[in-house]
């Protein structure tokens, strides 16, 4: 997936939620090019979790998680942004991905037992720690060419799980037929070797380096001198 954009055939309403979100806005007035990862940090309410969902949807994917194949749904919780969204591809590229949605994966657990595959028996995601379950779950169904997205992955995960994530993403671009669109809190994870960095706010969209995020200055911050953010509690 080289680019997204607005449909030109549907145009969403700039006065209308979520394109009055700044980074939606910009999305839409702009264009988004994508290259091979991609990852979106920023504040909570800054709109990354909405743009990484939209662009899974329009791609295909279950809004609550899963591959092109798993469209469960249990509450429609989603914005329309995917519906006014084209996302440009490479001729021939791959029609695989997997969504990994944090706040969803209990019930995409559930949707795997109910649905069991057909060739080797499922992991019993739902005898493993939260944590645990994430990383086997990448594991077990990021392989092969494909869009891999994952929203805020890190919500489960230690700082040994947040590395371990990292590497295995890390071997999922070694795929050059494959792409990582990634939201995260996590400075290790924003760490991912060549991804595209962007820093979403009120500001909307904008590139940095690692070493110029405002997560990574906060958490360095934090880290060398708690009780200076303690004594304004």
């Amino acid at each position: 997936m080289r680019r997204v954009q607005e449909s030109r055939h549907l145009p969403l309403a700039r006065t209308r939620w979520p394109a009055t979100v700044p980074a939606v806005a910009q999305l839409l007035d702009q264009g988004l090019d994508l290259g091979r990862a991609t990852v979106l940090v920023g504040e909570n309410g800054s709109g990354k979790s909405t743009l990484v969902e939209s662009v899974a949807l329009a791609f295909g994917l279950s809004p609550e998680g899963g591959s092109t194949g798993a469209q469960h749904s249990t509450r429609a919780t989603e914005s329309e942004l995917a519906e006014h969204l084209h996302l440009i591809r490479t001729p021939g590229g791959s029609r695989r991905g997997f969504f990994l949605r944090a706040e969803t994966m209990h019930g995409f657990y559930t949707y795997l037992e109910k649905n069991p595959s057909t060739g080797s028996p499922d992991i019993d995601f739902h005898s493993l720690s939260h944590g645990e379950s994430f990383l086997e779950l990448v594991g077990d169904r990021f392989r092969g060419s494909g869009l891999w997205v994952l929203d805020e992955p890190e919500s489960a995960l230690s700082f040994a799980g947040s590395l371990s994530l990292l590497a295995t993403l890390k071997e999922i671009l070694d795929d050059p037929e494959s792409q990582v669109l990634l939201s995260t809190h996590s400075p290790i994870l924003a760490a991912l070797p060549g991804a595209t960095l962007l820093e979403v706010g009120p500001w909307g969209l904008r590139p940095a380096a690692w070493e110029e995020l405002e997560l990574v200055a906060n958490w360095r911050n934090f880290l060398s001198g708690p009780e200076r953010f303690l004594r304004h509690f």
